[in-house]
């Protein structure tokens, strides 16, 4: 377990790098900061997918590479490749309102989440 976690804990970090130095090659060029986090969420989306993709016809990406790739530096670059994932396992499955109910939550709660957060902190 112990080892599992640290495998997270290293992948998150360096994921979180990445996704600070999108940021900061954004903000250095002037370009609006919403493109690093769209180009941040799609290049995410693409990376587990392709991994999930090999994960299921490769050997060699065994469980503790999946867990340093995908939850770890996956999760800590965006959450938005989980989140997109989830839906898309929901679809295939078939689990049409689940998939429908989850990212109209997602979505909308998560807005006026931020909103309210914002409101608190004033």
């Amino acid at each position: 377990m112990l080892k599992q976690i640290l495998l997270i804990g290293m992948g998150g970090g360096v994921g979180s790098i990445f996704r600070f130095l999108a940021s900061h090659f954004a903000i250095k060029y002037e370009a609006p900061i919403y493109l690093s986090t769209l180009i941040v969420n799609i290049s995410g989306c693409l990376l587990i997918g392709f991994l999930t993709g090999l994960a299921l016809k490769q050997s060699w990406l065994d469980m503790n590479l999946r867990l340093f790739l995908m939850t770890g530096f996956c999760g800590g670059f965006t959450t938005f490749s989980a989140f997109s994932l989830e839906n898309i396992q929901m679809w295939q499955n078939g689990h049409y309102i689940t998939l429908t109910l989850y990212t109209l939550t997602s979505v909308v709660v998560g807005f006026a989440a931020a909103g309210i957060g914002l409101l608190l902190a004033k």
